[in-house]
């Protein structure tokens, strides 16, 4: 890294940088008053407003022109411009010290570091700039030459361009009522106007002679020039000779009037000198006025103004500024404008000025007036056009034109308009352009904002060091100071800031970037230079703070002889004849401004009288402008007083300068004031009166804030003073918000200290610098406490504080004792742990004792862990360690770790292997087993898998225990047991010999089941095998619900004698716990008789359903559980009924087998040479399993039937069984009217097949029948008594009618009687039911009549069909069915609500239209239908 030169600029401190909040940034006063006490100490600070602030950029740039100041880097140095012509003079002149070349001395004693031509560059500064002046001074120029001209000077030229040296002044560009320390330019100017008409810039181009209007201040009143042409101006120049006397006029200098046409008249006095006779002579003639050296020499001994910079010779756009000021930066760094540090820049800069071999000249377009070209800042009715949303900036505080004259700024009540002041300037900056070593007017803030730009880099000094900083300049440029007492007002001087900090004053620095503000504090110097181009706006203001300082300032320019921008005095009083609508903070600083004022006034009035003035005279000087109540001595603006003498009529001086007025006596001289002290006095007063409750307030609120120990007052004091503040509607000034900030403090602190006497936790809290934490440390709490007692105000909580902290001290020398103890219990650490909760503060003893108590908790749990083996599983090891592993390192933690990760690395290892054991394959032999148990069994742990191990190895022990015991019994082994010891010995992970016998056992047995069950089940029944094969023991047809109450005490009978087998699951149950296969068919013997004894029951209540006494309607039948209605089919089994369309599929027929219900067909009834095989190789098996004991009992059963049959057969008298079978059933034609139509005529419904009737058949008959039907084997002895049984009903019945007919005709008409009374009440009974089915066949009707036409054929056809089916002929269906048709041929189809129906009462049941077969309501109503069907079919 390389070092910096010594004479290396070293950049000063950054100055307070802040950023206000949204809320602070709404009052610009206000905020600036909080950040008075920080800013204030380093004389200048820099604001950036929030993010999103961007005011729109208003000046009118098409408009803005400007002439800037010329400024040349190596001349600004006050060590350059102020010592060097006290070093020539001492030396003994400039031509001595060109003789003796002493000029490389010079340079060196001036602090110029040694260089190649130091001498040279200083000797051609001086002789063009200082040497002419000397000339004036000394009046040399009056008299010939005396030096011989070297012939070297005739080649001299300057260092810059000569337009640099021409001075063209521009228009005057500031408002009229400007009055700052540039209003007296346009005197200037016209001086600076005269001197080039008189030649004096011509000079330049000679070595002896320059003028610069920095060094020679000249005030020449400027006369009236009336417009003259050129031509008639270079006329007037030369003397003008009568006709009559022409030697009037000759050269002064040289006495002749010869060369008239060189002869020049001077406009200030009329003398006349030849162009050749002047030092130096004149080649050309003069433009405009020219004044000789004798009127020059008086203009200088004139009291001197200085001028500041001299002005640029041409004029710029803001747009050629910006060009050429880019142009200049990027051509001289070599890099774009934006590329270039600023650090490079600001070092750049300082070595230019210190240095005085390299002539840098740049231009600065400073003092620009707003008014005349528009602010930056946007303002109400300006020429630039505000959007909405822009609007906010209008009345913005922070808009410069606001800012000056807002109510807090003391200048609202200077009435005048002040440019710079009160009215915004406007600066152009370039790089290197820059402003000098200044303090604003009247010691002033001052606040300045960059619009747009490069940044400008800002030095300043605090109030405080205004002396210091004025001294030290002083002590390096005494000469300038000599000549000009306030050359710092002048803005034309600059010094090195580390120059002053080697001379120990405090200077700061910021770099101000566009968008930013840099505001400076009362007698705040400061200075800069611009970065680069860019545009910047500022404007003074003065707050209440300020008001003793601006009448210090007073007196200071007093001393100074510098004119004031406005009169204080003036000031004050303006505000005190307002006193009633000031601020009260105001007039209390007015009050004691104005007390000062009178009391000086009334002492200077005095002095007046008793120095003899005797007139008095009234004085309205508030009508006079500034300049002309000037005192003629010191300058100051005269308000209250002046005095006048008739002899100078116009002049004034001060009280304080009276001797200065004229010669004239005392006595002449005349007082004049403008208010009387009577007349100040009542202003004053009232003044008073305003601020004096504010006073009141003011002083107890800095007597609260001042008290010192027993005298504190409480919390409640202070928020009374604010209340009251807030009642009396005081200003938010720096006592009243220091009274709040002490008030908040005092609250917080409170807040705290009672969290912490509570114990709460407190999150926020303010302490010293506001720091936030969770908790406050030990010596926090101690600095707490002190900050409690250093409060301005009482607490009640300290004393209490104090306690707690010193309870908190104890805790802390008992845990030092604990944890230096190592055999300290869990207990005890815990205990104290309990008392730090009511502490809340942090601890650093608290992190010890707690790992210590973790430490402690963890060797206890590892050891009551390892005291059982069933607690120290791998899972537990882990966790141990784990936790272990998060302790604070400890010698008997480390040892239990290293126990417990040895235990959990074995563990771990017989785990994994064991684990591999059980899942080999083929499983391994249970010898290797054994071994790997025995070798784990002394681990001391929890080890599933090896317990899982011995587990395994003794349950396969079992196992082969019971197998062989399996082997060796002589009874058949059952199924379940066999399934058992399979499922078992599979689940065992260790090599089982006898286990693939029995899975290869078990495999046969599954395959039989297969075959049993594809032989018996029907296609996807939900009957079991087992239940299929075995006697129901759940006999139930429709509706269990229905069974009458004989059957229930018959199945209750018959359960008292029988084992209890409700279910399938207890049949199964009785099976397996049977030891052999004789009780399991004894056990199914008892079944069989529960089922035939429920059945006889169930059969009985089927049968008493259907009995004429029933209500068909209430009847639950079917598995729809409907009542019967239409075609009905009957069990031949359970004997209920069932509806046809519910229980018969699409492929049924007639066949000559039984009709079962789907309760009743249980299987597909193999034929029983299908059954034997099956049963056969079951025996082969040689396994017992429950469907092979119920296969077995249903052979012997189906046997045991066989035999029966034939035995009933023979006994009974029926044809033999074998030989009935190749007779088929008798099929004649004639309905299969069952039994129910002869007792239930009055039904709605009929059967479509024929039943064998109950009446008069054996009860051995039935029994025989019904336990042919319960057999699952179809057997032809079944079917043959079937039909047996159903074909001998038939005939029975028709023998015992034709004998009733002939044996006995009295029975005859008996019989006829009981029919036609039958007939007569079954005629009533029909029209009741006809009544009731009316509205529903209307209802129907009005469904079907748009089917009728369509269907008609169809049903015509089905009609023909069942008409010669002779099997029935159709009546009623069921109530699911949507037709309901007539069946007579050629029916009429009649439509209506109302249709008359008529049913037959002959076998068919069936319902007619009556108009289809020619039958009167009346006629059916007295007489019987029978249809031409039943006429036919019953042989009427």
């Amino acid at each position: 890294m390389t070092q910096p030169r010594p004479d290396e600029f070293k950049p000063p401190p950054e100055c307070p940088v802040f950023e206000p909040s949204w809320e602070e940034f709404a009052d610009p006063f206000a905020f600036i008053n909080k950040i008075r006490p920080i800013a204030e100490k380093t004389g200048i600070c820099k604001v950036r407003p929030p993010p999103g602030w961007q005011p729109p950029f208003a000046c009118n740039v098409d408009r803005l022109h400007f002439t800037p100041r010329i400024q040349r880097l190596n001349e600004l140095e006050v060590r350059s411009s102020g010592s060097c012509r006290g070093n020539v003079a001492d030396e003994g002149g400039f031509d001595i010290v060109c003789r003796d070349r002493r000029w490389t001395a010079i340079a060196l004693k001036m602090g110029f570091a040694p260089g190649k031509a130091v001498g040279s560059h200083l000797r051609s500064h001086y002789e063009r700039i200082l040497y002419p002046y000397n000339l004036f001074q000394s009046g040399a120029n009056l008299l010939k030459p005396t030096l011989p001209l070297d012939t070297s000077d005739k080649e001299y030229k300057p260092h810059d361009l000569a337009e640099r040296q021409q001075f063209v002044q521009p228009a005057e560009s500031c408002c009229n009522s400007a009055r700052r320390a540039k209003r007296m330019r346009a005197e200037v100017d016209a001086l600076v106007e005269q001197i080039k008409s008189s030649g004096v810039p011509h000079y330049a181009h000679h070595k002896y002679f320059f003028l610069s209007e920095k060094e020679i201040p000249i005030l020449v009143k400027q006369e009236p020039i009336e417009p003259v042409s050129e031509a008639d101006e270079n006329k007037s120049r030369y003397k003008k000779k009568p006709s009559l006397d022409v030697d009037l006029y000759i050269c002064l200098v040289c006495g002749s009037g010869s060369d008239e046409d060189r002869l020049l008249l001077c406009d200030g006095c009329d003398d006349s000198y030849h162009t050749f006779c002047l030092i130096p002579p004149l080649n050309d003639i003069p433009k405009g006025d020219w004044r000789c050296p004798k009127c020059l020499a008086q203009e200088c001994s004139k009291p001197q103004e200085a001028f500041g910079f001299e002005q640029a010779y041409r004029d710029y756009s803001l747009r050629a500024f910006g060009e050429m000021a880019d142009s200049f930066k990027s051509d001289y760094f070599n890099m774009p404008v934006h590329m270039v540090p600023t650090e490079l820049v600001e070092k750049e800069f300082w070595r230019l000025v210190s240095t005085i071999e390299e002539d840098v000249t740049v231009e600065y377009g400073a003092d620009i007036a707003s008014k005349e070209f528009g602010s930056g800042f946007p303002i109400r009715n300006g020429r630039f056009k505000v959007s909405e949303k822009d609007e906010m900036y209008l009345k913005c505080g922070w808009n410069l034109n606001n800012m000056a004259m807002m109510d807090p700024s003391v200048l609202t009540h200077v009435t005048a308009d002040i440019c710079g002041m009160t009215l915004p300037w406007l600066y152009v900056g370039m790089c290197f352009s820059s402003f000098c070593w200044h303090i604003e007017d009247h010691w002033s803030y001052s606040i300045n904002y960059l619009h747009w730009g490069e940044p400008k880099t800002w030095y300043g000094a605090p109030g405080f060091a205004a002396e210091q900083l004025e001294a030290v300049m002083k002590k390096l440029a005494p000469e300038l100071f000599q000549i000009q007492p306030d050359l710092l007002h002048q803005l034309v001087t600059i010094m090195n800031p580390n120059t002053l900090m080697s001379h120990g004053v405090p200077i700061y620095r910021t770099n101000q970037c566009a968008g930013e503000f840099v505001i400076t504090f009362p007698r705040a110097y400061h200075s800069g230079f611009n970065q680069g181009f860019n545009f910047a706006e500022a404007v003074n203001f003065c707050t209440v703070d300020w008001m003793a300082l601006g009448r210090q300032c007073v007196d200071h320019y007093r001393l100074l002889h510098r004119y004031c921008v406005f009169s204080h005095d003036e000031m004050i009083c303006q505000m005190a004849s307002k006193a009633n609508s000031l601020d009260v903070v105001l007039a209390s600083a007015v009050q004691k401004d104005m007390k000062d004022m009178i009391r000086e006034e009334q002492d200077l009035r005095d002095n007046v009288r008793k120095m003899g003035v005797k007139h008095c005279e009234q004085a309205e000087y508030n009508l006079l402008q500034d300049d002309e109540r000037q005192c003629a001595k010191c300058r100051t603006t005269c308000y209250l007083s002046a005095i006048t003498c008739p002899c100078s009529p116009g002049r004034l001086v001060c009280l304080h300068h009276i001797q200065d007025l004229c010669s004239c006596p005392l006595t002449n001289y005349t007082l004049n004031y403008r208010f009387t002290l009577d007349d100040l006095y009542p202003m004053m007063n009232a003044v008073k009166q305003r601020a004096e409750n504010y006073d009141e307030w003011a002083s107890h609120v800095t007597e609260t804030l001042e008290a010192k120990l027993d005298k504190k007052k409480s919390l409640s004091v202070f928020r009374s003073l604010i209340n009251k503040s807030e009642l009396k509607m005081f200003p938010d000034n720096d006592l009243l918000r220091q009274l709040r900030l002490v008030t908040q403090d005092a609250e917080k602190c409170s807040s705290v200290a009672q969290q912490l006497l509570n114990g709460k936790r407190q999150t926020r809290y303010r302490c010293g610098g506001g720091k936030t934490q969770s908790q406050l440390t030990v010596e926090e709490l101690r600095s707490f406490v002190r900050q409690l007692y250093n409060l301005p105000c009482s607490l009640p909580q300290a004393p209490k504080l104090k306690e707690l902290l010193n309870c908190i001290e104890d805790f802390q020398q008992h845990s030092e004792k604990l944890l230096a103890d190592e055999t300290t219990g869990t207990a005890e650490i815990q205990s104290i742990l309990d008392v730090s909760f009511d502490f809340d503060v942090e601890l650093p003893e608290l992190p010890l004792l707690r790992e210590r108590l973790a430490q402690a908790r963890w060797l206890e749990g590892v050891q009551q862990a390892s005291t059982q083996r069933s607690t120290l599983t791998l899972e537990t090891m882990r966790r141990l360690i784990d936790q272990g592993v998060g302790l604070t390192p400890h010698p008997s933690v480390e040892k239990a770790m290293a126990r417990l990760q040895e235990l959990l690395t074995v563990s771990e290892h017989w785990e994994d292997k064991t684990s591999s054991l059980l899942k080999a394959r083929p499983p391994l032999s249970i010898e290797t087993l054994s071994e790997t148990a025995e070798k784990v069994a002394g681990i001391p742990a929890y080890l599933p898998n090896c317990l899982m191990l011995k587990d395994s190895i003794s349950r396969a022990r079992e196992w082969l225990q019971e197998a062989e015991a399996l082997q060796d019994e002589d009874s058949i082994p059952l199924f379940y047991n066999l399934s058992d010891m399979v499922i078992r010995g599979q689940d065992i992970p260790v090599q089982l010999g006898p286990l693939k016998q029995l899975e290869s056992l078990m495999a046969e047995v599954q395959a039989w089941k297969e075959s049993a069950a594809k032989t018996f089940l029907m296609k996807n029944s939900h009957f079991t095998l087992l239940e299929v094969l075995c006697p129901r023991c759940e006999v139930e047809a429709g509706s269990p619900k229905r069974k009458s109450k004989k059957a229930k005490d018959i199945t209750q009978h018959s359960k008292k004698k029988m084992v209890k087998l409700d279910c399938l699951s207890d049949v199964e149950k009785a099976l397996s716990d049977t030891k052999d296969s004789a009780s399991a068919l004894a056990t199914l013997g008892e079944l069989r008789l529960q089922e035939m004894g429920v059945l006889s029951s169930l059969r009985a209540a089927n049968e008493s359903k259907l009995l004429p006494t029933a209500d068909c309607m209430d009847l639950k039948v079917c598995v729809c559980q409907n009542p019967p209605m239409g075609a009905m089919l009957q069990c031949e089994l359970c004997r209920d009924a069932f509806h046809s369309v519910c229980v018969r599929a699409s492929s049924d027929s007639r066949s000559a087998q039984a009709w079962l219900c789907p309760h009743c067909r249980r299987s597909e009834k193999p034929s029983l040479d299908k059954v034997l095989p099956l049963l056969a190789s079951l025996q082969r098996i040689q396994v017992r399993l429950p469907e092979g004991d119920a296969l077995h009992y249903l052979v012997e059963r189906t046997v045991s039937w066989q035999q029966r049959a034939r035995q009933v057969s023979s006994s009974c008298g029926l044809p033999d069984l074998e030989e009935s079978f190749a007779t088929p059933p008798s099929t004649d034609g004639k309905s299969y009217l069952s039994i129910l139509k002869t007792t239930h005529d009055q039904m709605v419904f009929y059967t479509e097949q024929r039943c064998i009737p109950l009446q008069d058949l054996s009860v051995e008959l039935e029994e025989l029948m019904v336990e042919g039907l319960l057999l699952q084997v179809s057997l032809p002895e079944i079917t043959q008594l079937y039909h047996v049984l159903l074909n001998g009903l038939k005939t029975h019945h028709t023998n015992e009618r034709t004998s009733l007919q002939d044996d006995d005709p009295s029975d005859c008409d008996k019989l006829k009687q009981c029919n036609s009374q039958g007939k007569t009440e079954k005629k009533a009974k029909r029209r009741l039911e006809r009544e009731a089915v009316e509205p529903e066949r209307r209802d129907k009707a009005k469904k079907l009549q748009n089917k009728r036409q369509k269907m008609n054929k169809d049903k015509n056809l089905e009609r023909k069909a069942a008409s010669t089916s002779s099997s029935h002929s159709d009546f009623s269906q069921s109530d699911d069915s949507e037709e309901e048709m007539c069946p007579a041929e050629g029916c009429q189809q009649p439509e209506g609500d109302e249709v008359d129906w008529v049913q037959c009462d002959g076998s068919c049941n069936q319902w007619f239209h009556q108009v289809c077969v020619g039958v009167t309501a009346e006629l059916a109503e007295k007489e019987d239908y029978v249809c031409d069907n039943c006429t036919i079919s019953d042989g009427r």
